[in-house]
Formats: C-alpha cells, sequence, structure tokens
C-alpha cells in the first residue's frame, strides 16, 4: 500500500496556518478541525508544521501565552516529506525513526496533503485484515 492510496481514502484536505498567527488560533482550528497538526505555509511554501506536542512542549512547559506566542516562536522548521508513492512501510520507519506523527505528501513539489501515523497504523491493519479474509477463503475453499 502507497501514500496515495491513504490519500484517496481520506482525502487531500490540509489544514494550515501562518506563521505569524497565534498559538491560540492554531490550536483553536486544530480543536475545530479535530487534527493534531498544522501544516506552516507561507503562500505556498510549507514553513513548517505546528503540533499538540510543540504546544505542550513549548509553550505550556516554557510558561508562555499562547494568544501572544506567534507560531514561528514554536513550530518544526525542519519539516520531514513523504511521496505518493511511498509505501506505508517506508513512511512508517521515518516515523518512527526521526519520532515524528504527521507528514505532509509532496508531488512535483506541491502540497497534496498530510498523513499521520494513526492513518498508516488505520492502513497498515487494514490490509493485515484483507489478508486475513483471504487466508480465510482460501481454507474453507
Amino acid at each position: 500500500m502507497k501514500v496515495s492510496d491513504i490519500l484517496s481514502t481520506k482525502g487531500g484536505n490540509v489544514w494550515s496556518i501562518e506563521p505569524g498567527a497565534s498559538v491560540f488560533d492554531a490550536m483553536k482550528l486544530m480543536a475545530e478541525k479535530g487534527v493534531g497538526a498544522l501544516i506552516v505555509r507561507q503562500g505556498e511554501r510549507v514553513a513548517g508544521v505546528i503540533s499538540e506536542r510543540d504546544y505542550a512542549r513549548k509553550v505550556i512547559l516554557e510558561g508562555r501565552s499562547s494568544p501572544t506566542t506567534q507560531v514561528r516562536e514554536i513550530m518544526t522548521a525542519h519539516v520531514l516529506y513523504a511521496g505518493p508513492e511511498q509505501t506505508v512501510e517506508e513512511c512508517m520507519a521515518v516515523m518512527t525513526d526521526k519520532r515524528v506523527r504527521h507528514l505532509p505528501v509532496l508531488e512535483q513539489g506541491r502540497l497534496i496533503g498530510v498523513i499521520s501515523i494513526g492513518d498508516l497504523v488505520k492502513a497498515i491493519i487494514s490490509e493485515q485484515q484483507f489478508r486475513i479474509e483471504q487466508l480465510e477463503q482460501y481454507i474453507k475453499g
């Protein structure tokens, strides 16, 4: 299974925010959309990723104020990416090794979606369930 398969199922919605927005606005948008991270965009360029983990570690633990702290101050600027042709296993290895939970998906330099560790786990479980059903049919058959 490939990243493109996940995006065809979940869709290519990408929730994003500008680097100059407040962290409060970022957290509010995440809550409204039911996501754990946002892509930080400056125009069409991906400038970073801001996640709930960034908020917990860089705002709460450092005693900052979310209405007065800008996204650019706490975002992760070094962004790892996935391509639509990468396999679920390749992405899982990168996410596990680099300890990230979200990967923007780029195709020819254009942002086409975001996958999460949850998306990968769901895809793996679905694929395994399919194989189990196929084996059961073979045994019955």
